[in-house]
């Protein structure tokens, strides 16, 4: 959601952030609760699906093994947890490759540079944003040059989102789309980029308005670019919150009234998203789709430990 919006949001989704002053150090993550639900299907036409998700969770823990202190003087184990949700969508002939590469160079990213910062302020959440867009350079490095090795053509959108506590990051490229539902309400977080540059893997030569007849982006020889947009920004989560993530096989069949009828529904994550995917594949979709879903548990006012300094 970009600031420069903001005038146009209602009041609704000024959830804010709740950073405390710069100089404190971030409290424990409060203990968030959360559903997940997932489906993913090809195109009635399509001979493989180009769609890949992920869904993870990101602890943090100190377990008492042994002690000689006396009994509940010390917590016999403390957790922290961050979730997180993923879906890539693959361009073209190469794209179920492409997909599946641009997620598992984004684990091996996070397990070898991640900082695990589930305790956020606004220091923090300026690092996560920096990290997020950097991992996303390199995926889309990782997939040019996989291209250029393989003699394939590798590009794909990107989108995921990730909470610690009551705070969602969400990092995108491409045309899949990230959504919160708040009280029956639907506020898209993510902005569809074009379609000639705003995937992973795209050449950076290559130019808008240049495409050829199977829709890939067109390799302009000895051109430069800056690479494909990268969109990460961060919002706070309300009690009841839902966060889809999905992808354009789904939002160009399916509008957002009905997108949003659905996510209120009382019934399972898992059956909200094959409730969508049906919806789209009935409405008669070719693409792949593929819908996410979080739905969270916020208590009001989580406990905050004491200060140690007094």
């Amino acid at each position: 959601m970009c600031a420069d919006e903001s005038s146009n949001v209602p009041p609704l989704w000024f959830t804010g952030s709740s950073f405390r002053r710069r100089l404190d150090s971030p409290p424990p993550s409060p203990p968030v609760g959360v559903e997940f639900g997932a489906e993913s299907r090809p195109g009635p036409t399509r001979v493989a699906n180009e769609d890949h998700y992920l869904i993870v969770c990101m602890g943090r823990s100190l377990e008492t093994l042994r002690t000689s202190l006396p009994a509940r003087s010390v917590r016999q184990r403390f957790d922290e947890y961050g979730y997180g949700m993923v879906v890539a969508d693959g361009v073209g002939a190469d794209g179920e490759a492409a997909s599946q590469l641009a997620i598992t160079t984004l684990v091996q990213l996070m397990i070898s540079y991640g900082k695990w910062n589930l305790r956020i302020d606004e220091p923090i959440a300026d690092e996560v944003t920096d990290r997020a867009e950097r991992f996303y350079r390199g995926i889309d490095s990782t997939l040019l040059q996989a291209s250029q090795a393989h003699l394939l053509s590798l590009q794909t959108a990107l989108t995921a989102v990730c909470s610690a506590g009551n705070e969602l990051f969400f990092a995108h490229t491409g045309r899949s789309r990230a959504y919160l539902c708040r009280a029956g309400a639907l506020l898209q977080l993510t902005h569809d980029h074009p379609l000639c540059s705003g995937h992973l893997g795209t050449p950076h030569g290559s130019r808008a308005g240049e495409v050829p007849d199977d829709g890939r982006s067109q390799t302009i020889p000895g051109t430069t670019g800056a690479g494909p947009s990268v969109d990460v920004e961060h919002c706070g989560l309300n009690d009841g919150d839902t966060v889809l993530v999905c992808t354009n096989g789904l939002t160009d069949n399916v509008d957002e009234t009905r997108i949003a009828s659905v996510l209120g529904l009382p019934i399972a994550p898992d059956d909200q998203c094959r409730m969508l995917v049906d919806l789209a594949i009935e409405a008669g979709s070719d693409d792949d789709v593929t819908a996410l879903v979080a739905r969270y548990q916020i208590p009001d006012d989580p406990p905050r430990p004491a200060d140690p300094t007094g």
